[in-house]
């Protein structure tokens, strides 16, 4: 049997090259995404583990803006370095730095962009970095850069360098280029290096560190060294030795890798279970033209047993090969997502291509299962075929008991569905979305089995249309289409399984992009908002730089505050008493935003209302510097995104800072005669054209709320692509091997005048009517999951409300018929050249 097996694979090449190509695109995305995240954990491992070979200890602090936080200072370090067995002792502060390029620009991503202290032994040197020019900042105005920052700011030793910090703009010269394993530079960041003193005045205060690293001595155990300096240290200090920390940054890289390998997995699958409609309706194709073979078998002595065995055997030689060529795929996709990175900036460590034994066997196994298991209940349908009706060319058929049993257990899967999708919805939240989750699952189980009994009055409707329009051609493509509704449903499944995950995002996607555009839209009154492009606080100085500007109108800060109100936590947004009514769109419920200017605060009508508080109340609180005070409630808004419960007068949250400097997170303008470029450029020079500093317009604040809606549709639309491909290789397949079992059929219609150009039509027809029927299967049901899973979400946003993308739609629809179009090129052509004589001669 197994001899029999290879041989049908042998002769039957042509007609499993779809099986092959489903099988291998999913075993190259599996294989392709362990090999992918296995190497990027190896290197970044081995990249934290090397940035830690000489350090015994490493000591970090919490040290930052709070005056009560000491860090480590100098005589601290004095202690450590008089420890017997301590070979050196370094102290090390940081903190953001953003690079700006000949044009002004910031060079780097700002998040990643930081600034560090070089800390040169007695050599003259720092082991953390290796110069490959000039050399270390040894006084204040001099600065080092990383190899990359320099090369794409074309900067040399001895340039100026434009820097900015979280204050104004200066300008330094380059006093060297240097290599390092920081990770901040792989991530596509740049890393500035200041003289020692000069980084500690930028970043914390004179003579104090954020962090230390401790070398031990040849023979010197970590942890006995460890023992001894945790007494030296500041309660605020954290000590763990060199190895443990490089344990967890490796623990820590792959539990962020694990989440991006989930995500690329679970894609794979929904590939892979596409590919299982196809391969199933490509061996039961296989095995209904073999019926007489089959059936012969039988009849010299094959057991039901042996029959079964062998079309499952030739599926394990097929996902066998399938498998092989997709792990080579798999290979170069790694591969190519590793250069890919590069070319995003991202830079990944050097390192090896990592191929697991775990990559190697799930990918064999994904491949040689999923054939086995979709050629299954082929094989069982084969064993059944009783060998005087098969040689009597009586196929078997389904029988009506057969059929009325499958549409009753896929009509109550789908009620089922259905009826968690909409129980779901109803309840809203973590819970409602995975029950949505769960309905989701088994109504499109119970679709995919009513499929073909839904094939026939929904491609009815067409008929008609499909008639006038084409004629004989329209009519016998519309018949067709119909005539295996087993084959038609398996076919438009593929399909209906990919559109129904691409429109239920896009539905999802478009109402929550709407619903923020709009929150963004009525809740702000400014014409730009100036932040940190790191993300950081700003400083006082760009809000004083600012009031000095001209075309200036309305100006306030969003400065992040606190207190508690009867020992319970409340954060508060300070602004300025006047201005910030003509930035931001605030419904006074009652009461006066006017009151701000007298010391007075508004609180949050939903805020107000869960205390019991209203309009002239005095609570008492006790402020971020312990003070005890009262606040009165000169009025009570309608909360918005943009403000803490708490607004609070600016003045009122300095005067109880804790903090060195405030913490301002947005700066808001109101422009006089709104948004120009003389408006803009005025803010861009009163902040010293600062390329850490990011002035944004209503377009841009619109952009970055709403933007990672669009740039994850994107994404998601890519990473579907794989599915809807293996979709539309069915559709190919299921022509192809259709006009092979009607080659007789096309012949008589050959022979009684159907020319070759209607030939063509009617394959190209019936290949567009499928791939519709799947398009408007997978679409109505991708409409009905986004409204649910919105549902969920809507408590949670304001001004939420359902928003069907119809051009999307249209879109989807569009392409299904582009897709039955093309997919039907090969078949079409191959039906139109068949000999009609020897077509008519076939049995």
């Amino acid at each position: 049997m197994f001899r029999t097996a290879l041989r049908n694979v042998l002769a039957h090449k042509a007609r499993l090259l779809m099986t092959v190509l489903a099988v291998m695109l999913g075993v190259a995305f599996v294989s392709g995404t362990l090999i992918f995240t296995d190497t990027l954990g190896n290197a970044f491992s081995k990249q934290s583990a090397k940035s830690y070979d000489n350090v015994a200890v490493s000591i970090e602090t919490f040290a930052g803006d709070d005056e009560k936080t000491a860090g480590i200072d100098e005589a601290t370090l004095e202690k450590i370095r008089g420890l017997d067995g301590v070979a050196s002792a370094t102290g090390r502060v940081n903190g953001f730095a953003g690079v700006a390029d000949p044009d002004g620009k910031l060079i780097g991503n700002g998040w990643s962009n930081t600034g560090a202290n070089f800390a040169p032994g007695k050599d003259g040197e720092d082991a953390s970095y290796v110069f490959t020019d000039g050399s270390g900042p040894a006084k204040n105005g001099t600065i080092a850069l990383d190899k990359d920052t320099a090369n794409k700011g074309e900067y040399k030793v001895g340039d100026p360098v434009r820097v900015a910090t979280n204050g104004p703009v200066k300008e330094y010269t380059l006093s060297g280029i240097f290599t390092t394993e920081d990770g901040a530079v792989n991530a596509g960041g740049s890393l500035v290096l200041f003289d020692t003193p000069t980084a500690q005045q930028l970043y914390l205060k004179p003579g104090v560190f954020q962090s230390a690293t401790v070398s031990a001595a040849d023979g010197v155990s970590d942890r006995k060294l460890l023992a001894e300096i945790e007494p030296l240290l500041p309660k605020d200090a954290d000590a763990q030795t060199g190895k443990a920390l490089a344990d967890q940054q490796a623990k820590d890289i792959e539990s962020g890798l694990t989440s991006l390998n989930t995500m690329l997995l679970a894609f794979a699958g929904i590939a892979l279970f596409v590919g299982i409609f196809l391969i199933a309706n490509t061996f039961t194709m296989l095995i209904a033209q073999r019926t007489r073979e089959l059936a012969l078998m039988r009849a010299i002595g094959a057991t039901r047993r042996q029959i079964k065995r062998s079309v499952l055997l030739e599926a394990a030689v097929v996902g066998t090969l399938a498998s092989v060529i997709g792990f080579a795929l798999g290979l170069g996709l790694a591969i190519g997502l590793r250069s890919a990175m590069g070319l995003l900036g991202g830079k990944i460590p050097a390192g090896p291509l990592i191929v697991s034994p775990t990559a190697v066997l799930s990918a064999f196994a994904v491949g040689v299962l999923i054939t086995v298991l979709a050629a299954w209940l082929p094989a069982r349908r084969a064993a059944k075929i009783a060998p005087v009706a098969a040689m009597s060319s009586v196929h078997a058929t389904a029988s009506t008991k057969s059929l009325i049993v499958r549409n009753s257990i896929g009509g109550v899967i789908a009620l089922l569905g259905a009826a968690g999708i909409v129980g779901g919805a109803a309840a809203g939240g973590t819970s409602g979305r995975q029950l949505v989750a769960g309905g989701a699952f088994f109504a499109l189980i119970g679709v995919i089995i009513l499929i073909p009994l839904l094939s026939r009055p929904v491609i009815a409707l067409v008929r008609p249309l499909l008639k006038k329009v084409f004629g004989v051609s329209g009519k016998l493509a519309s018949q067709n289409a119909v005539r295996n509704p087993r084959r038609t449903g398996a076919t438009a499944s593929a399909l209906a399984i990919g559109l129904t995950l691409v429109t239920g995002i896009s539905v999802l996607g478009v109402t929550l992009g709407q619903a923020i555009d709009k929150m963004t839209t009525d809740n702000i009154k400014a014409d730009y908002l100036v932040s940190m492009a790191s993300g950081d606080s700003l400083d006082e100085s760009a809000l004083t730089a600012l009031s000095k500007a001209d075309g200036i109108a309305a100006l306030s800060p969003q400065q992040a505050a606190w207190f508690e109100v009867d020992g319970e936590y409340h954060s508060a947004s300070a602004v300025t008493p006047g201005d910030v009514e003509k930035v931001f769109s605030l419904t006074t419920v009652s009461g006066s935003l006017g009151s701000l200017k007298d010391g007075q605060v508004a609180v949050g009508s939903k805020t107000a209302e869960s205390n019991g508080w209203k309009t002239g109340d005095t609570l008492p609180v006790k402020f971020e510097d312990d003070k005890k005070g009262e606040v009165t409630v000169g009025a009570l808004y309608k909360e918005n995104e943009f403000l803490s419960p708490f607004v609070i007068p600016k003045e009122l949250a300095d005067r109880h800072s804790s903090a060195t400097r405030p913490e301002i997170r947005e700066i808001w303008i109101k422009a006089d005669g709104g948004a120009s470029k003389a408006n803009e450029q005025s803010i861009v020079d009163a902040l010293g054209d600062n390329p850490a500093m990011s002035v944004m317009d209503r377009q841009d604040i619109r952009d970055m709320f709403g933007g990672f809606i669009n740039t994850a549709l994107n994404i998601m639309y890519g990473l579907l692509a794989m599915a809807l491909l293996i979709a539309v290789l069915g559709v190919v397949n299921t022509l192809a091997m259709s006009v092979f079992e009607r080659q007789q059929e096309i012949g008589m219609l050959r022979a009684i005048g159907l020319d070759r150009g209607r030939v063509k039509r009617m394959i190209r027809l019936e290949a567009v009517v499928i791939s519709l029927f799947g398009a408007v299967i997978g679409v109505g049901l991708g409409v009905f999951l986004g409204w649910a899973i919105g549902r969920t979400l809507s408590a949670d946003i304001p001004g939420y409300a359902l928003v069907i993308p119809w051009d999307r739609l249209g879109v989807f629809l569009l392409l299904a018929a582009l897709v039955g179009v093309l997919a039907s090129l090969w078949p079409a052509r191959s039906a139109a050249k068949l000999n009609m004589l020897t077509a008519i001669k076939t049995e």
